[in-house]
């Protein structure tokens, strides 16, 4: 660990090591811990600072005003031929979804598609860790969770929507899959408080305070609402994750989970649709030339100076494989304030 001025680098084993340690002291079990973790390191890891290490803060928050079960058992159910049911039982999404994984991944094989839904989940992470996993192996992928209710309909400035994400996942045989996520919100939330911390104005089409008005004060979009990104196209999308992760699959929507918090100031509580397209079920043989036209269309994007996404994900990982990462000195020192004198 070098913690030279007001930045600690740290190696990704280091890291590792950090965040599973600290999720272990606030009292996550074991399986749970390993699974997050490799959620927030995989975040850190490729740049994403606003899911990554920080939102250790988060899920221990959350841990600690009871809105996690700590050491929930996720039981897994096959509610009809192409479809995988997790019952999260209140944990963390990031164990349900490794229960359910290899069924989702075993019915997209046989059936061409397949649909894996998460109930009773906490979410505090991106998705496209998710995608990325299922791209890995060969299948095109979405992934949808609705939130809290934090963000406001296109034309209004009342929360109705969460942040909902939605995440895509192409494979590309022999390179990193193509893959986006992003927030149907103008930017993620974690991003505005990563913004409150470092005490900088947020643009002011980020959000409403709470009475209403446009404003560049963090703090006061964090207490007010969001918006969605492209007006109405956004509001649009943000209503359709809310439909297919919630009532589609009998969870809550954004609205329900920020009820059911309480006021406790947890992560959102509910659902997940993951969705697995095996690409030889349409195309047999031909997958692999099919996949080869894909690539065509990459490389006419990049061409012309243009940027895929996830390309900066994989500059950043390749980085910080070598370098490690480097996180700002005030959130180490937050991260190592957690659960402070409890045992080891």
């Amino acid at each position: 660990m070098n913690g030279g001025g007001t930045d600690v680098t740290l190696s990704l084993d280091a890291l590792r090591t950090l965040a599973r340690d600290t999720l272990l002291r606030v009292g996550l079990a074991p399986d749970h811990a390993d699974a997050v973790t490799e959620t927030m390191v995989a975040g850190e890891r490729d740049g994403c600072a606003s899911h990554g290490i920080y939102r250790l803060l988060v899920a221990a928050s959350s841990i600690e005003r009871g809105v996690v079960v700590p050491d929930a058992v996720p039981v897994v159910s096959e509610p009809a031929r192409a479809l995988v049911r997790v019952d999260g039982g209140g944990g963390f999404a990031q164990l349900a979804f490794a229960r359910g994984l290899p069924g989702l991944v075993a019915k997209a094989r046989d059936f061409g598609i397949a649909a894996l839904a998460l109930n009773n989940v906490v979410h505090f992470a991106a998705l496209w860790p998710e995608v990325e996993l299922l791209a890995d192996q060969g299948l095109v992928a979405l992934a949808f969770t609705p939130s809290h209710a934090w963000v406001a309909p296109a034309g209004g400035t009342r929360p109705v929507f969460g942040t909902n994400p939605i995440a895509f996942g192409w494979p590309r045989p022999g390179r990193a899959p193509f893959v986006f996520d992003f927030a149907t919100s103008m930017v993620a939330r974690g991003e505005i408080e990563l913004h409150r911390r470092a005490g900088r104005p947020v643009p002011d089409d980020w959000g409403y305070d709470a009475d209403g008005n446009p404003t560049t004060d963090a703090a006061a979009v964090l207490a007010g609402a969001m918006r969605t990104f492209g007006g109405h196209k956004g509001s649009a999308l943000a209503a359709m994750v809310e439909l297919i992760a919630g009532p589609l699959i009998g969870d809550m929507t954004s609205a329900e989970s920020i009820a059911a918090d309480g006021g406790r100031g947890g992560s959102p509580i509910g659902g997940e649709l993951i969705l697995a397209v095996d690409p030889a079920g349409f195309l047999g043989d031909a997958v692999a030339a099919e996949l080869d036209r894909a690539e065509a269309m990459f490389a006419s994007i990049e061409d012309q100076g243009a940027r895929l996404p996830s390309s900066r994900r994989h500059a950043a990982r390749a980085r910080s494989l070598v370098e490690g990462v480097t996180i700002p000195r005030a959130l180490y020192d937050d991260i190592l304030a957690i659960g402070a004198g409890k045992a080891d």
